[in-house]
C-alpha cells in the first residue's frame, strides 16, 4: 500500500541580502502579504516583493540609519523614521517622495497610518508621540505621557483611538477626537513590544519583554486574559482575520492563543529566530527575520495548525476545561467597531492651536526652502521595472496585488530539505556560499554570494558601468541584467560593514570566530595534497581543548560558589563574590537574572554594579555591551528620581543613620554614574543598533548635567 506524500506544516521560502549594511527593521504589507519594505544602516529603504531575489525599488533622502518603517493600508504610501527623528513618505505608485516631517528630537521607534484619513502616528525615543497631517505636511497634535521610548502605536480599526506601547511597561489609549488619554494599563513588569487591536471587537492584545501576552476589555478597560507560555520577549502578534485567535511569533516558535479562558491552541516550531514581522494572506502566516544584512521569510500553513477546539498544549494552559468552538463573527456580547460607510476621510482629530504650532516646539505647516531641497535629495529609483509595473501600475485596487502572487506558496513535502524546496530562488540568491567554497571563507560574503545589482543598488547606479569580465560571467545565469565585475562593489561592501560594526564580537552569527578550514588541514610540500590519518585528524580537531575543558571547569567551579551564596537570600553579597573573582563572564551570567526580575534591585545593589557597567559597554563583545546597557537603563530608571531627591534635600536636624547612609549611596552611584555618562556620550555617535541603545542611554542620563 502506498504511502501518501505529506507536506510541511512551516518551511522557510528565501533567504536574501537586503542591504549593503545591516538591516535595522522590516515592515510587511498587512493587506496582501507579499510586500516588504527593509530599512538599513545604509540610510536606504528598499521594497521587495516576498518570494522574489530582486529588489523591486530604492528609497534614499535620510541621512541617519532607518529606524523604523510602515506601509499605509492600501500599501500604496511607506513612511520611514530615521536615527535623526526625520520622518519621509514616499507614493510608490508615482515613485517620489510625498512628504518629509520634521520634529522629533531622537530615534524614530514606531510608526504607523491611519486606517482612513491622510494621518499618521510616529513614536519616539524622545518618550513624545506626535500626529501628522500628512496632506498639509504638518504635525497636529503630540501627546505626552510616556516617560520612555514608545516602541509601537496601533489606531483602531474605526480610526477613533490610537494605542501606545512603551519601554515604561504602559500602555496608553487615546482619544484622538479629544485629544487626551482615555485609560492606562499597566500590568506590565517589562518593555511593552507591541500592540494590536481586535479585528471587529473593543479587544486589545499587548506584547512585552515580561514573556507573556495580555488582552484588554476596551469597554470596561480591565484585561481579560494574560499567557504565560512563552519563554522569550513577545515581538510580533496578530489576531487571526476573523479574530477568533492569537498568533504570537516567539524565538524560532508560532503559538496560537485563544482567551476567555486562556488557552494555547497550538505551537509550531519554525526556526525563524527573533521574527520581526507577521501578516496572513490565502490562510497561510507569513513571518520575516533579518540578521546582520540577511533577511528571511517563512511560511506557515494555517490550514494545519489548531486554531480552535478541546485540545490544547500542556502546561501552557491555566485549567483543563475544553474550549467550545469560538462564536460567529459578529455574535459576540463584546461590542463591535463602526466603520466609516466610505473611505474618504472625515475623521476628527483634535488640533493644536495655531500658538503652539507657532511655538519652537511646534512644528511647519507649509512647505519650506529646506523642505524643498531635502525632498529633492529624496528619490525613489526604480530597480525591477517589471515588477514595479505589475504592482504600483495598475490603478484599479482589486489586481493591486500582483496575479502571480495571490497564490499560496506550495509547501515542501516533508522529507525535502530546505536546499531543495529553495533552489527556486536560492539558484539567484544563494545566501551562504561559503558552505561549499571552503576557500573563500576569508572573503567578504555579500559580494561574493548575491549578485551586486539586487543587494546595492546605488552601487551599479552611482557608477559608470564597467565592461563585463570573465569574473563576472559566472553571475550572468542569476540575473537577467548585464553582468558587472563583483571586485569593485565588494571594496564597498566590505567598507560599509566595517564601519557598521567596528571591532565587535556579535553575539549572534553564521560562523565561529577566529577559525579557518585550512587550520585543520596540514600543510602539504609543493602544494601537494596530502592525505590526513585519523589521528593526525583527531589530534587537530582537539587542538585546544584541554585548555578549553580547564576554562570551563573553573567557570562552573565560580557559579556553583555564587549559587552558594545566593541561596541564602543576598543578591549583594553574591554579586560583589562575583565582581572578586575578576570574571566578567560570571557577572553577566548574574546580571542576565537579576534584569529579567527587577524587583531584585536595590540601592546598595548599585553601587556594586555600576564601576562593572562601565567595563562592559566597553567591551569588545556585542552580549556584554547589550548586558550592559539593559542594567544601566534600570538602574535609571528605577532609582535616579530616588538619587537626585536624597542629594537636593535639605540637611536634616540631629543624627539619622539611615539618612546618612542613604545619602552616601546616593552620592556614590552620581559619581558613577557621571562617569558614566561620559562613556555613553562618547558611544552614541555609533552607527546602527549600538548607537541606537546609547542615544537612548545618552536621553536617560540627561538630567545629570543640571
Amino acid at each position: 500500500m502506498a504511502v501518501a506524500n505529506t507536506t510541511k506544516t512551516s518551511w522557510r521560502l528565501q533567504e536574501f541580502v537586503a542591504h549593503s549594511s545591516n538591516v535595522s527593521c522590516l515592515a510587511l504589507g498587512k493587506s496582501s502579504g507579499r510586500l516588504l519594505a527593509t530599512g538599513g544602516e545604509d540610510c536606504r529603504v528598499n521594497i521587495w516583493a516576498v518570494s522574489k531575489p530582486n529588489c523591486i525599488m530604492s528609497l534614499t533622502g535620510h541621512s541617519k540609519p532607518v529606524e523604523c518603517v510602515q506601509f499605509n493600508s492600501s500599501e500604496e504610501q511607506v513612511v520611514a523614521g530615521s536615527q535623526s527623528g526625520s520622518l519621509r513618505v514616499w507614493d510608490l505608485e508615482a515613485a517620489k517622495i510625498l512628504r518629509t516631517l520634521m520634529g522629533h528630537k531622537a530615534n524614530i521607534t514606531s510608526l504607523d497610518f491611519h486606517p482612513f484619513g491622510e494621518y499618521l502616528a510616529s513614536g519616539s525615543m524622545d518618550t513624545n508621540i506626535k500626529l501628522w497631517d500628512v496632506r498639509r505636511k504638518g504635525c497636529v497634535f503630540r501627546y505626552k505621557g510616556h516617560t520612555q521610548a514608545v516602541r509601537c502605536l496601533a489606531f483602531s480599526p474605526d480610526g477613533k483611538w490610537l494605542a501606545s506601547a512603551s519601554d515604561d511597561s504602559t500602555i496608553k489609549l487615546w482619544d484622538l477626537t479629544a485629544g487626551k488619554m482615555i485609560t492606562e494599563f499597566t500590568a506590565h513588569t517589562a518593555a511593552v513590544n507591541i500592540v494590536q487591536f481586535h479585528p471587529n471587537e473593543y479587544l486589545l492584545a499587548s506584547g512585552s519583554s515580561d514573556r507573556t501576552i495580555k488582552l484588554w476589555d476596551l469597554e470596561k478597560f480591565k484585561m481579560i486574559g494574560s499567557s504565560e507560555g512563552e519563554t522569550s520577549p513577545v515581538r510580533c502578534i496578530l489576531f487571526s482575520p476573523d479574530g477568533c485567535c492569537l498568533y504570537s511569533g516567539a524565538v524560532d516558535f508560532l503559538r496560537v492563543y485563544g482567551w476567555e479562558p486562556d488557552r494555547c491552541f497550538d505551537v509550531v516550531p519554525v526556526g525563524w529566530g527573533k521574527v520581526a514581522d507577521l501578516a496572513i494572506c490565502n490562510h497561510q502566516l507569513i513571518g520575516l527575520s533579518h540578521h546582520l544584512t540577511n533577511v528571511s521569510s517563512y511560511v506557515v500553513d494555517l490550514t494545519r495548525v489548531k486554531s480552535s477546539g478541546g485540545s490544547v498544549i500542556q502546561g501552557v494552559i491555566q485549567d483543563d476545561k475544553p474550549l467550545t468552538e469560538p462564536s460567529p463573527k459578529g455574535s459576540t456580547l463584546r461590542r463591535n467597531y463602526e466603520r466609516p460607510i466610505t473611505t474618504c476621510s472625515s475623521q476628527r482629530v483634535k488640533q493644536s492651536s495655531e500658538a503652539d504650532r507657532r511655538s519652537p516646539e511646534g512644528e511647519r505647516r507649509s512647505p519650506s526652502s529646506e523642505d524643498e531641497r531635502e525632498e529633492k535629495e529624496s528619490t525613489a529609483e526604480i530597480r525591477n521595472a517589471e515588477d514595479y509595473k505589475e504592482i504600483f501600475q495598475p490603478r484599479n485596487a482589486i489586481s493591486r496585488t500582483p496575479p502571480k502572487m495571490s497564490e499560496p506558496f506550495p509547501a515542501p513535502l516533508e522529507d525535502e530539505t530546505f536546499v531543495v524546496r529553495a533552489s527556486q530562488v536560492m539558484d539567484v540568491v544563494t545566501p551562504m556560499p561559503d558552505k561549499h567554497l571552503p576557500g573563500q571563507l576569508k572573503n567578504p560574503p555579500i559580494a561574493s554570494s548575491t549578485p551586486v545589482q539586487r543587494v546595492e543598488p546605488t552601487v551599479v547606479s552611482s557608477a559608470p558601468r564597467p565592461i563585463p569580465t570573465a569574473t563576472a560571467s559566472t553571475i550572468r545565469p542569476s540575473v537577467s541584467n548585464p553582468p558587472v565585475p563583483r571586485q569593485p562593489p565588494r571594496t564597498a561592501v566590505a567598507t560599509a560593514k566595517a564601519k557598521a560594526q567596528p571591532n565587535i564580537i556579535l553575539s549572534v552569527r553564521n560562523e565561529p570566530i577566529g577559525l579557518n578550514v585550512a587550520d585543520f588541514l596540514p600543510s602539504a610540500p609543493n602544494n601537494r595534497p596530502s592525505v590526513l590519518g585519523d589521528e593526525e585528524a583527531l589530534s587537530q580537531i582537539k587542538k585546544g581543548h584541554d585548555t578549553m575543558c580547564v576554562m570551563l571547569t573553573s567557570r562552573h567551579k565560580n557559579l556553583e560558589t555564587v549559587r552558594t551564596v545566593w541561596g541564602s537570600g543576598d543578591v549583594k553579597t553574591s554579586l560583589d563574590t562575583a565582581v572578586s573573582m575578576n570574571d566578567l563572564s560570571i557577572v553577566i551570567d548574574i546580571l542576565n537574572i537579576v534584569n529579567l526580575k527587577p524587583s531584585l534591585w536595590k540601592l546598595d545593589l548599585c553601587t556594586s554594579i555600576l564601576p562593572q557597567i562601565e567595563e562592559l559597554l566597553q567591551s569588545k563583545y556585542e552580549s556584554y555591551v547589550q548586558t550592559g546597557c539593559m542594567s544601566l537603563k534600570l538602574i535609571l530608571k528605577r532609582f535616579w528620581p530616588l538619587i537626585s531627591d536624597t542629594l537636593k534635600a535639605p540637611p536634616s536636624v540631629g543624627v539619622d543613620i539611615t539618612r546618612e547612609e542613604r545619602h552616601h549611596k546616593c552620592k556614590t552611584c552620581y559619581k558613577q554614574l557621571k562617569n558614566l555618562s561620559n562613556v555613553v556620550k562618547n558611544k552614541a555617535d555609533q552607527v546602527g543598533r549600538h548607537g541606537s541603545a546609547f542615544k537612548e542611554l545618552q536621553l536617560l542620563m540627561a538630567p545629570l548635567d543640571y
